[in-house]
């Protein structure tokens, strides 16, 4: 055969042809999850040692963390006083000698042997007149030569070195030199965005002359590794546009005019620029598919009105759906304000205008109400309907449902969001706007909501006060805590307190709030008026206490995370968040939001308990949240601190299955691959002239994953 070698081919072939790997080792790859030699070739090092560039012995500052290449001399094993182990190891260069202690590490002794040549990274420090390193990271390297070292993963438990490794993977490459590997991506999109061939970048990122060529074939590998998923998404978001017919809608209109005219400031640049990718989207016959990215503030309910009122002056009718009864009503009072006078042109009528009917549905409008609405949907004299889940039940059924606004995606299934679209009068598909106020890193939206496009708001409307973030460590910094608290409400504003998160249960965050109200009520807001707000109270509860809170009847509403969306009182100016260490960066700035919405001055307070010092003195999460209200900055910070966790269904949260490729890393990358995927799909819908491409595709993903992929 001459063909050159694809990743099929070598996914079809095992380990078991390469020298040195008997039974023992091929349970050993086995254990590490290599079983061919695609496996084995897609292990990359997790690090290179540059030789014409590493620090010597000699070199050493103490107290600065460095990576020295030696060969170890002695070793010796003793147990403390406590009868834990201690391996002292001593290590040499041609520059001079060091010792290296392992505490704890008994296996040490076995692993490290005379003569062997290993790398050692750690931080040196002065030790009896001489250098020691405690516990540093060691990669063994055996008797590799070469400027460049790449250092595999390395399995003590399996009994892989990265010698063996770096053996295999060389002898693989040097087998395939003859019939080549094949480049499935297209030769002009290498060109355009300079891109080494293949074969040249499994090369030069396993045998690498110098660093420079490492750095040109990761880049080119996980190129690959992004094109591959944003292949997937793009198919399928052609295939759904070509397989669905969307309602047609005339952006332009008086009724969308009126309702600019009748807001009581002028519209932000971001929503304009919003507004009309959009309004380009609802003139287009495909059915719309776009996410909508604001900050909490940032105007997305706007947005979202002019969109819902394009439908109606199209003739069709809208649907707003929220997670929460509390979002739903909530979305429906400052809907009707906003809309409050707004008619719709109507040549049919006497007096060439009609109301606008918007309508609530949720499961607490009953009886008569209920048909009322039921029927209003039905014979299409409801515009607007705002609603839960209660608005895809099967009793219920638009005469013809043009727009679907969905807030908060990650409350829905992708099932329900299908269920609202299926909807549709005629068969046809209704436009569908997606809106968040999580804030998700512009590659990371690209690439888990592939199927949508993505709109950003990224500019308050005036009149947003800015929030200020305190962060009370220990119990000392929250007794000011609990001053602000009260000196804000002697001066007429209100106060939230979050109860902290346990863990998954209801129950025990219901006793933490609880326990948390009868402590302030009796101690350190002795005096003021309290409410209390949690899941395990009905429905009709929980809207009891918030009317009493937006009356301005509770001064101080202690609560669990339920407030975390769409809790909406302007007089409110302080949130307190109890064991702050406990949430996540997206909620936490979530629950902020809750501030800073009316023309106070407010403030976020941080509360953790103080840990030791010693120990930990830092809290990457609150000290970013008191650096900035940016919510897409915090989404940055939150992607590096969390690990970029899996794109595919079967992997393990924080394992991120893109091997080489980082969606903080490569941005520009993820643009560059999604912009190549759109020129490839689009002129040649099916892969047909792209054969290889979409084996790979076929091999790579599985049924679960591309489907996994398309849900996220």
């Amino acid at each position: 055969m001459s063909e050159p070698i694809t990743l099929r081919d070598l996914a079809g072939m095992s380990v078991e042809r390469l020298k040195g790997v008997g039974p023992k080792k091929l349970a050993s790859l086995e254990k590490v999850q290599i079983e061919n030699l695609f496996d084995l070739v897609t292990t990359y090092p997790r690090r290179w040692v540059d030789r014409t560039n590493e620090a010597r012995i000699a070199d050493l500052v103490p107290g600065e963390e460095a990576l020295v290449l030696v060969t170890v001399r002695s070793v010796n094993k003793r147990m403390t006083r406590n009868r834990r182990a201690m391996v002292n190891v001593n290590v040499g260069d041609g520059s001079g000698r060091m010792d290296v202690v392992f505490f704890n590490q008994p296996w040490r002794e076995r692993q490290l042997k005379e003569g062997l040549q290993i790398a050692l990274f750690g931080k040196a420090d002065t030790y009896r007149g001489g250098l020691q390193m405690s516990n540093p990271v060691v990669d063994l390297i055996g008797d590799r030569t070469g400027r460049i070292v790449p250092i595999y993963p390395q399995s003590e438990k399996a009994q892989i070195n990265t010698w063996e490794m770096a053996g295999w993977v060389e002898e693989t490459l040097r087998r395939c030199a003859a019939r080549g590997i094949a480049d499935p991506v297209p030769s002009a999109v290498r060109s355009e965005h300079r891109l080494i061939p293949r074969s040249e970048a499994l090369e030069g990122i396993h045998l690498p002359e110098d660093m420079k060529q490492k750095e040109r074939a990761r880049r080119r590998l996980a190129f690959d590794e992004l094109l591959r998923v944003q292949l997937v998404l793009v198919l399928r978001k052609r295939a759904l546009e070509r397989g669905q017919h969307g309602v047609t809608h005339t952006p332009e209109g008086e009724l969308v005019e009126r309702f600019y005219d009748s807001l009581p400031y002028p519209l932000t640049g971001a929503q304009r620029r919003t507004i009309d990718e959009i309004f380009a989207d609802l003139a287009n016959p495909h059915p719309m598919h776009r996410l909508l990215q604001g900050d909490v503030g940032a105007g997305k309910t706007v947005v979202s009105v002019a969109a819902m009122l394009v439908a109606v002056q199209s003739g069709h009718q809208a649907a707003l759906m929220a997670p929460t009864e509390v979002l739903a009503e909530q979305h429906a009072t400052s809907v009707r304000e906003m809309l409050d006078g707004v008619t719709v042109p109507d040549p049919d009528n006497l007096f060439g205008d009609r109301p606008l009917r918007i309508e609530l549905l949720t499961n607490r409008v009953t009886g008569a109400a209920r048909k009322d609405v039921l029927a209003g949907l039905a014979d299409g004299s409801v515009d607007i309907a705002i609603g839960t889940h209660a608005l895809i039940q099967d009793a219920v059924g638009f005469e013809s449902l043009g727009m679907v606004v969905v807030d908060e995606q990650h409350r829905f299934g992708v099932e329900q969001r299908s269920a609202l679209r299926d909807k549709s009068a005629g068969g046809r598909m209704p436009d569908t706007l997606v809106m968040t106020a999580t804030p998700i890193p512009r590659t990371a939206a690209m690439t888990v909501y592939g199927d949508l496009d993505v709109s950003v708001l990224d500019e308050l409307p005036p009149g947003r006060t800015p929030i200020v973030t305190m962060w009370a460590n220990g119990t000392l910094m929250e007794t000011g805590v609990w001053r602000d608290v009260r000196s804000e409400v002697e001066a007429g504003r209100q106060a939230y307190v979050v109860c902290p998160l346990i863990g998954e249960s209801d129950k025990l965050e219901v006793a933490s709030a609880e326990e948390t109200f009868e402590r302030l009520a009796n101690d350190e807001l002795e005096g003021l008026s309290l409410g209390l707000l949690h899941g395990k109270l009905t429905p009709d509860e929980k809207e009891a206490t918030m009317d009493r809170f937006r009356s301005g009847e509770i001064d101080v509403l202690v609560a669990t995370t339920v407030i975390e969306v769409g809790v909406d009182v302007p007089n409110a100016t302080v949130m307190v968040i109890l064991d702050a260490d406990r949430f996540g960066i997206a909620q936490l700035h979530q629950l902020r939001g809750r501030v800073g919405r009316g023309e106070h001055a407010s403030t976020c307070w941080l509360v953790t308990q103080q840990t030791d010092p010693e120990v930990d003195a830092s809290n990457p999460r609150v000290e970013a949240l008191v650096e900035t209200t940016d919510g897409f900055a915090l989404a940055e910070v939150d992607l590096a601190l969390r690990g970029e966790g899996t794109l595919m269904s079967s992997a393990q949260k924080g394992r991120s299955d893109l091997k080489l490729a980082s969606l903080r890393r490569d941005r520009n990358l993820v643009e560059l691959a999604r912009e190549a995927a759109f020129s490839i799909v689009d002129s040649d819908p099916d892969l047909a002239q792209h054969p290889l491409l979409a084996d790979e595709l076929d091999m790579i993903f599985s049924d679960q994953d591309e489907e996994f992929l398309s849900r996220s």
